[in-house]
């Protein structure tokens, strides 16, 4: 069933697709019923997950490279999940008001925002590191689409850059660390990994995997100093900004901290690290709020900071991990407790406050602080959800936020008995970096309610005439905010159903399998130094906000050039300019010059290989003398070859190349290769019309026009490049280490596949994925060079009442014309010989192909494409298309009877007149490869000899 809910999300975006956008309704109802299946899917699932029996569903997917498609859904994925879908379903709700139903590109809106939340669910339910990394990267791919929604607001494509720069880097350095837990664990298994903890504690390459992935969690949770991308992400629509930027894409980076804990958390650096860059990021983020005045920066950066809180709590509860006292264990462990209840007090009250300035914005027209205010009277039930939100956000009674504030100073108290490498007197910082910093965060939550709804109103600032939002756009908020004020008072229904198994998942080993996490949240305690804290908190800030405004260092934003965004902004203006210059030194314009440096790094790298590397033998001992007849036909192959460039005209040069390609065919006769020798001669007599059609688009030989000069360095690397070739070929016939695998195609062709003929076995069977991608490829290349001809041609189009001249190259020699008639019967009567033939004799589907080819090629040349279009009236494009499907469908077969891709069958079968035959299904793949050549071979000719620059 979990494979099912990780596709449904991308499933009804490809739906998307296929649904007109002008209709009637908004094309938000057809998404929404979507994440409101999977929130009450996954709640029915709370009851097994609380009793400790995880969900875990698995296929092997690359398992050759340790990937196996895994999920699994324990308490801390059930909590995450219920956040993606649970926002989802009320962001989506909210956006179906927010976004007119007309508005420019919404279902490209709508499909981005499923693709971001099938992504989400596959990173919080993956359990293969490569599968949650793929997941990872397509969340940063959806929100960058996201965020360039408006994508001809400048500001809008910088901030969808910047975001996807800054997180990606992150990812491509967490790829890293999982690779190098893959090396030291030998698995992806984010379980089985966990499991070797205490083994893999003392491996010398855990810090730095460590570092690596913390790289990547800290760049997607927008900790300092990688946070610079999160403000201009809220360029993004408000409804992006609430999902993305504040419940759900920002805690990937969260998620990850907490299911690796169990591995990391032993390591000194981790505790440091995170808790550290945690109260940091909280401090810094909570300062530079109270100096925004755009309502959503303001909300940005209280984002950055609400972040660094819950990440700080993370790295205390590692703290668990170096006591040996299971009841000091659980102590400590509680400071997780408090970040995953924080992190959902953190999504109620921070979506609700971002739909709150979606609100203010849609009904004013603007998010600036200096123009608002005296909204509270036009707009009571906006301000009474952002007073309740703010209030949370600021950690003040009776909402939920204050119950997990209180847990968060309950946590930096307990962590100075904590003795760390003698670091007690660092740790009593802690508590006043986090009072400093709720007092910052008070301020700003003051700022976005009172600078806002209170004071007077500056309707002459205003683009429009403030009043209440509509139902759809207050129904969302109300509903997370009344949360807030629901889990206040009734902690009890988080604390059992998702905190405790959460704890459970990420603290793993610290208590007896039949004993769990008891999470006893309440609303008093007593007069204690947290309350004390809170009531020094409330009069801090309140003074503050009320003479905040007459302070200039926190009345306007820092515009110093040694900002973070001024480092960025240098940074890539740097990398262009490098880049730039760096490529002009060897992007010249001439051909000449990018071959002479693919050849020479070709040639260095191999000849460094081959001439360095022990054990290379070149086995020149191994191979049968040669023959009068080899050494008289290479001869005269070489002599062709050689006097290709000394041509007078492209005709001799197309002659020279035809000359030497057929030697090639004598050769493989010689080798007594029927198969590879009808191919050779085929191919080289289709190639050399191919020549002839094509020659007259080129410009004249350089060898015309001005006489030719000898080059070295062109001798050094035709040398060298066929030395090189020489030399690799003899070291891979005299160096290998394994046994020849020909031994095995001869000895189990016909056991196994049914054929007798080795070579066309090979290619439908037993490397039957290198023919199907081949002919796919031709095919690609075919519809390009028709694409190519055509767009060409279209500006030439005959203009009214002008004929256009014959484009059909055609010969008016009468003998090749009555010749043709019979010959082309006897060729295309011999293809279908090759064709059935060829599973136990020479020939097949690809050299019955090619001869049916080349006698409408001799049609065309002796009669003319036009002739050639009326006795053959098919469309050779779709021809292509019809073999390809053939050829996959075969191959798609063989899933039908339990079989993997691409595998055949054959046997005998007692026919009418034929009596007893062989019948393979390799020759229905035969026959898709046969279609697919023809048409593509056909595509090309008739493209090119159909020109118009054929007119005479």
């Amino acid at each position: 069933m979990l494979y099912i809910v990780i596709s449904l999300p991308f499933l009804l975006a490809l739906l998307l697709l296929l649904i007109r956008q002008n209709l009637r309704f908004h094309l938000g109802w057809i998404v929404l019923p979507l994440p409101v299946l999977l929130f009450f899917y996954f709640l029915t699932k709370i009851p097994a997950i609380q009793a400790g029996d995880n969900l875990i569903v698995s296929f092997p997917w690359m398992p050759s490279f340790g990937v196996d498609f895994t999920l699994v859904l324990d308490g801390l994925s059930m909590l995450f999940v219920l956040l993606i879908t649970g926002m989802g379903m009320l962001v989506l709700l909210y956006s179906i008001y927010y976004l007119d139903k007309q508005t420019e590109g919404i279902r490209q809106f709508y499909i981005y925002l499923l693709m971001f939340m099938g992504a989400m669910l596959g990173v919080v339910l993956s359990d293969n590191l490569m599968v949650l990394y793929g997941f990872w990267e397509l969340t940063s791919i959806s929100s960058f689409l996201l965020i360039a929604f408006w994508y001809r607001r400048e500001r809008s494509s910088y901030g969808a850059l910047k975001s996807m720069l800054i997180t990606v880097f992150g990812g491509l350095a967490m790829f890293a660390g999982f690779n190098l837990l893959y090396v030291m664990s030998g698995t992806y298994s984010i379980r089985e990994i966990v499991a070797q903890a205490g083994a893999l504690a003392d491996q010398p390459m855990l810090i730095p995997a460590m570092l690596l992935i913390l790289l990547g969690a800290f760049t997607k949770s927008a900790q300092f100093p990688f946070h610079i991308w999160l403000p201009d992400a809220m360029e993004a629509p408000t409804p992006v900004s609430a999902y993305l930027h504040s419940a759900t894409m920002v805690k990937a980076g969260l998620y990850l901290v907490a299911r690796l804990t169990p591995l990391f958390a032993g390591q000194a650096a981790w505790f440091w690290i995170v808790s550290v860059t945690g109260l940091f990021t909280l401090l810094y983020g909570a300062f530079k709020a109270i100096r925004q005045t755009d309502l959503k920066a303001l909300l940005a950066y209280s984002t950055i900071s609400q972040l660094g809180l819950i990440m700080s709590l993370l790295g205390l509860g590692s703290a668990a991990a170096f006591v040996t006292g299971e009841q000091e264990a659980v102590f400590y462990s509680m400071a997780t407790a408090a970040a995953l209840f924080h992190l959902i007090n953190h999504a109620v009250f921070k979506g609700s406050l971002f739909m709150v300035v979606g609100i203010i914005d849609h009904e004013t027209g603007t998010r600036e602080l200096r123009k608002l205010g005296g909204l509270m009277s036009l707009m009571p039930i906006t301000f009474s959800v952002a007073l309740i939100g703010a209030f949370s956000m600021a950690g003040l009674p009776p909402f939920s936020g204050f119950l997990s504030k209180e847990m968060f100073f309950t946590s930096v108290l307990n962590i100075r008995e904590f003795d760390l490498l003698s670091s007690g007197s660092w740790l009593q910082l802690f508590p006043v970096i986090a009072w400093i910093a709720s007092v910052f965060t008070f301020v700003y939550s003051m700022i976005l309610v009172f600078k806002t709804f209170g004071g007077r109103l500056q309707q002459n600032k205003l683009d429009k005439i403030p009043h209440e939002a509509p139902l759809g756009l207050l129904l969302p908020p109300v509903i997370l905010i009344s949360l807030a004020v629901l889990f206040a008072f009734f902690p009890g229904l988080v604390s059992g159903t998702l905190i405790e198994p959460a704890m459970a998942s990420i603290h793993t080993g610290l208590l007896a399998a039949d004993e769990s996490f008891g999470v006893s949240i309440h609303f008093w305690h007593g007069w204690t130094p947290e309350i004390f804290m809170t009531l020094g908190v409330a009069a801090a800030g309140m003074l503050l906000f009320k003479g905040y405004s007459r302070m200039k260092v926190l009345d306007r934003e820092a515009s110093g050039r040694n900002t973070l965004n001024r480092i960025y902004n240098g940074s890539l203006q740097w990398l262009e300019r490098g880049s730039r210059r760096l490529t002009d030194t060897y992007m010249t314009g001439s051909n000449r010059h990018y071959l002479l440096y693919i050849f020479s790094f070709f040639i260095i790298a191999l000849l460094t290989v081959l001439l360095g590397q022990r054990g290379i033998s070149f086995g020149m001992n191994q191979y049968a003398p040669l023959s009068f007849y080899e050494i008289a036909v290479v001869a005269v192959m070489l002599l062709a070859a050689f006097a290709v460039p000394f041509a007078k005209s492209r005709v001799n040069a197309i002659l020279f190349t035809g000359g030497a390609g057929y030697m090639v065919t004598l050769l493989f006769v010689l080798f007594r290769a029927p198969d590879l020798a009808l191919t050779q001669m085929i191919i080289e007599t289709v190639s050399v019309i191919l020549f002839l059609l094509c020659f007259r688009y080129l410009p004249k030989l350089k060898g015309q026009k001005e006489p030719l000069r000898f080059k070295l360095p062109n001798l050094v690397i035709a040398l060298g490049g066929g030395i090189t070739i020489t030399l690799v070929a003899l070291a891979a016939m005299g160096s290998s280490p394994f046994e020849p695998i020909s031994e095995f195609f001869l000895k189990e062709s016909y056991n196994l596949a049914g054929g007798k003929n080795v070579v066309n076995v090979i290619l439908v069977d037993f490397r039957g994925f290198d023919t199907l991608f081949e002919i796919m490829v031709l095919g690609i290349a075919s519809l390009a060079i028709y694409g190519l001809i055509h767009l060409r041609m279209e500006p030439d189009l005959p203009q009214p009442g002008k004929a256009r001249k014959s484009s059909s190259l055609r010969s008016n020699d009468v003998i090749l014309q009555t010749m043709s008639k019979g010959i082309v019967l006897i060729i295309i009567v011999f293809s279908f010989y090759l064709f059935f033939a060829g599973h136990n004799h020479p020939g097949g589907g690809f050299i019955g192909a090619l001869m049916t080819s080349a006698a409408l090629v001799l049609m065309a040349v002796a009669f003319g494409m036009d002739q050639v279009r009326k006795a053959f009236p098919v469309n050779f494009r779709l021809l292509t298309a019809v073999g390809l499907l053939i050829a996959i469908l075969t191959a798609s077969g063989s899933f039908l009877f339990g079989a993997p891709f691409l595998s055949h069958a054959f046997g005998h079968f007692d026919l009418p007149v034929l009596g007893d035959t062989e019948l393979a299904t390799a020759v229905l793949f035969d026959l898709g490869v046969y279609l697919a050549v023809i048409g593509v071979t056909m595509n090309i000719i008739l493209s090119i000899g159909g020109d118009k620059s054929w007119n005479s």
